[in-house]
């Protein structure tokens, strides 16, 4: 009974990721059924790719929601995945094909469906925007983090401490301002007004979004008492929201290029929609097992990793940067920062496991 009950624990892995396991298995049964097993592997691929290059993304999930109240964090475990799989992954880039190319829904759908080549085509036309509009706000989000004053805890400290000296908002956003500038009027920028006019939205949509959880998080803590302050009502809305737009700037490129995987709509859904899923369950581990705190540098490894993906994601708009370069730095950044961490980690306590401290 007590193995079944350890099983059955909020904490467990079997039961943080029983859900995933199964869909994912449901998933390719039934595409190997329908599709053959060609598209089984391809959709299987396709998880991994979603899973590789979105591991950064489940560490700053974690980061935002362990200070989230549990109706927050549940509403980012279900509805969110609704909109994580559903919006991101099918309805959005239909939605950017649509607003770009001038079509109707109606014909946009039909070309997905049915003219997945035509389709590719028509989402990758609207590249630049996607690419300007989630690099900067990626970039606004790992600048943020190396500026911030109130970090007590640095793992490369020659580059960090001068960049916290001089933390501050609006030099974070200067810096940032200054690289679109550079990118927009670089003669080789075939659409310099889409660049600078999606950036600025990237930078903006951050900006507001952040601010806007400052500061309902100020006035929430002030009718606190308690020592720790879960974020409730507009305060838990906000970083609901932000996690949201957070998985979108991930996910941008992604969908783009699934198509040089697969043309095909349904695997690419169907692929990354899995893999959405496998993050979202990352980051609840990350959560109940506090493993930011086990492994102090993640969250920087996590955020040096996003300020490449952000840089990859920009350059993108001259060359295409192979996504195995991208997901091999990436990777080899979060396990630098994990192989850090527990060697602190030793050095504070020889002896004790970094998650069960």
């Amino acid at each position: 009974m007590s193995v079944l009950n350890n099983l059955l624990h909020s904490h467990s892995p079997f039961r943080i990721f029983f859900f995933s396991v199964i869909l994912t298995l449901f998933s390719l049964g039934f595409v190997w059924e329908s599709l053959g097993i060609q598209a089984a592997f391809l959709t299987l691929v396709l998880i991994v790719v979603e899973l590789t290059f979105s591991f950064d993304n489940a560490i700053i999930n974690a980061k935002i929601l362990r200070d989230m109240s549990p109706f927050w964090q549940r509403m980012f475990i279900t509805v969110g995945i609704l909109i994580a799989v559903v919006g991101m992954r099918l309805v959005f880039p239909i939605l950017i094909v649509s607003l770009t190319s001038g079509l109707a829904w109606g014909g946009v759908i039909d070309l997905a469906l049915n003219h997945p080549d035509e389709y590719a085509h028509e989402l990758h036309e609207a590249h630049t925007a996607i690419a300007s509009f989630g690099g900067m706000f990626l970039l606004m989000l790992s600048l943020h983090f190396f500026f911030d004053p109130h970090r007590d805890v640095h793992w490369i400290r020659r580059i960090e401490k001068p960049l916290q000296k001089n933390g501050s908002w609006w030099l974070y956003t200067l810096v940032s301002l200054l690289i679109l500038t550079i990118i927009a009027v670089v003669p080789y920028n075939e659409h310099p007004a889409d660049t600078m006019m999606a950036g600025l939205a990237g930078i903006v949509t951050y900006l507001a979004i952040h601010g806007f959880i400052t500061l309902v998080s100020k006035d929430h803590g002030k009718k606190q008492t308690k020592a720790v302050v879960k974020k409730t009502g507009l305060a838990g809305f906000a970083s609901f929201a932000y996690l949201e737009v957070l998985d979108a700037s991930f996910s941008f490129d992604g969908v783009i290029g699934a198509f040089a995987i697969t043309s095909s709509v349904i695997l690419i859904t169907i692929g990354l929609g899995i893999g959405a899923l496998w993050v979202r369950s990352i980051t609840i581990f990350m959560v109940r097992r506090q493993v930011l705190d086990a492994y102090r540098y993640l969250e920087h490894g996590a955020h040096y990793t996003i300020f490449l993906l952000a840089l990859i994601v920009l350059g993108g708009l001259f060359y295409e940067v192979p996504e195995y370069i991208t997901g091999t730095v990436g990777i080899s950044i979060i396990v630098a920062a994990t192989v850090s961490s527990i060697k602190a980690k030793k050095v504070d306590a020889p002896g004790v496991n970094p998650l069960h401290d």
